[in-house]
């Protein structure tokens, strides 16, 4: 888990205007989404929380691929047969995902369910595949597999075998709907968190300016990388300490390269500030997979108010790649370090 919220003092927690810091907690999502949520009156705040987490296991219900009966099972069950009609969400989140696919040049993919099974990360059971395991599965692994009809609301694999599978975008996706119900319910200060890995930060605490936001370092660390304030906006942060197995004395991590079909080497973490929690939570994962280099370009190309912090490299030689991140960096852990702000950022100099 990548980003905390690094809260608020005790003393601020009750305000002269009588608004008071709750704290609630829900499983979803193979994890626990926190609302940090300030009210006037504590059962108004349990009935938001409420509306909250039942938007988050609506979603939920729509995109889990480990529940047979959620509309994306229904999907991967019947999409290689001919074209599936589904509702106007489900394919806004399917028109979402394919955008970063395109604009990524697949680094992004939401077809690598069958790749996470054959690496055994479906069910926490890590297994190096054989070559011939993962030729098996080449066919039906690339977004260009997934045809969407958006006018029709129709979904269609090119593929038999395709399987989708939504983990590097839908928590983003779960959070941005349940800000709509804050926002909805007029809350004015709010910060939801799904995991530590993608939370929103909506308005800000009495007296403040924003939510004070901490990037740890790398692992084992646990000391601040970097801390910033968010005011109406998202940070996602991708690495691989959660998920990840050790093989002959080498760590695997659970973020895929779908034109590999091998887990994604060489890179630490990444964190990434955007209004939207989808963009967010799928950039993430886009620049995870793709070189420094090749990040810079794509933010600069299609992610306009996005922020990030990229962290390459080994224990002994870290290189942190900033674009637009204004917030402090601590040099201990970006010993080589190279920002950008431009629209056409400059190549930076790898190590």
């Amino acid at each position: 888990m990548l980003v905390l919220f690094s809260g608020v003092p005790a003393h601020a927690r009750r305000t002269p205007s009588a608004l008071t810091l709750y704290t609630f907690s829900h499983p979803a999502m193979a994890t626990t989404f926190t609302l940090y949520l300030y009210s006037n009156h504590a059962a108004r705040a349990a009935e938001v929380s409420n509306e909250v987490f039942e938007e988050i296991d609506r979603v939920e219900q729509l995109l889990s691929n480990y529940r047979d009966s959620s509309e994306l099972s229904r999907i991967n069950r019947n999409a290689a047969a001919g074209p599936v009609t589904t509702d106007a969400e489900t394919m806004d989140f399917l028109v979402q995902a394919q955008h970063w696919s395109q604009v990524s040049d697949g680094a992004f993919d939401l077809t690598v369910g069958s790749l996470m099974k054959v690496w055994g990360f479906y069910r926490h059971q890590g297994h190096v595949p054989p070559p011939a395991e993962l030729a098996s599965i080449r066919t039906v692994t690339g977004w260009q597999n997934i045809e969407l009809n958006a006018a029709e609301r129709t979904v269609r694999f090119a593929a038999p075998s395709v399987e989708l599978d939504p983990g590097g975008i839908g928590k983003g996706f779960a959070v941005d709907a349940a800000v709509r119900i804050l926002r909805a319910d007029q809350i004015s200060a709010a910060l939801l968190s799904a995991g530590s890995s993608t939370l929103y930060a909506l308005g800000a605490p009495p007296h403040r300016s924003g939510w004070r936001i901490v990037v740890p370092g790398p692992l084992p660390s646990h000391s601040t990388l970097s801390t910033l304030t968010l005011r109406d906006s998202s940070l996602s942060s991708a690495d691989c300490s959660q998920k990840n197995f050790v093989a002959d004395g080498h760590q695997y991590c659970h973020i895929m390269d779908p034109h590999t079909l091998q887990p994604v080497e060489g890179r630490i973490q990444v964190s990434i500030a955007d209004p939207s929690a989808t963009a967010s939570d799928a950039l993430s994962n886009v620049l995870f997979v793709q070189s420094p280099q090749q990040s810079l370009r794509t933010l600069a190309a299609y992610a306009p108010h996005a922020r990030a912090l990229i962290v390459s490299g080994a224990a002994n030689q870290v290189f942190c790649a900033l674009f637009r991140w204004d917030a402090p960096i601590d040099p201990q852990h970006c010993p080589l370090l190279q920002r950008s702000s431009q629209n056409t950022p400059r190549k930076p100099s790898m190590p």
